[in-house]
């Protein structure tokens, strides 16, 4: 398993651990758990936090989750288990032509967030990077809460609302 809380795939960054910008998070409310957070973090994303030592992928989720997983290949394995607990939001690239993003987040979400713009990430010590993330991101709501929290949220973007009986009737084969 990768080290922290987001892999961000960008070849002039040499970094592996990214924090979400923490006027994203302030926005977003109060989450439970943080199933994949860094080790040390100059501020919390949530009331409880697993890092890479507590193995957040093989720990029970609990209550209302924030997630900014590893990216690339260890993405999927975050989203499925996102989709099946069903509360709480993500960010991850807006990569949305990916077998990922049909199989987890277009069947699966209640709402979708496409920021303006590229996010500049964290280091872990708090700074800023000097080069923003390299891809347009996206919140992704699990839960019709979370919807309207990120449609009341001001964050500057495009909010889509997903229709639940559509995703309803697409989960239905997901993880057979």
């Amino acid at each position: 398993m990768t080290a922290g809380m987001s892999s961000h795939q960008n070849t002039k960054m040499k970094n592996d651990e990214w924090l979400t910008p923490p006027e994203i998070i302030k926005v977003l409310g109060q989450f439970d758990l943080d199933p994949c957070s860094p080790i040390k973090r100059p501020w919390d994303t949530a009331l409880n936090h697993y890092s890479v030592i507590d193995d957040g992928l093989s720990k029970k989720w609990f209550g209302r989750v924030w997630l900014n997983p590893p990216y690339g290949e260890e993405t999927k394995k975050w989203l499925e288990l996102m989709v099946q607990h069903g509360d709480g939001i993500a960010l991850i690239f807006a990569r949305t032509e990916t077998k990922t993003f049909f199989k987890y987040v277009w069947p699966c979400a209640d709402a979708l967030l496409f920021l303006r713009g590229r996010l500049f990430f964290r280091y872990i010590d708090g700074s800023i990077a000097k080069n923003n993330s390299g891809a347009p991101s996206v919140l992704i709501a699990y839960g019709q809460r979370n919807s309207e929290i990120l449609m009341g949220s001001g964050l500057d973007g495009k909010f889509i609302k997903l229709t639940p009986e559509e995703n309803q009737q697409q989960q239905l084969g997901l993880f057979n």
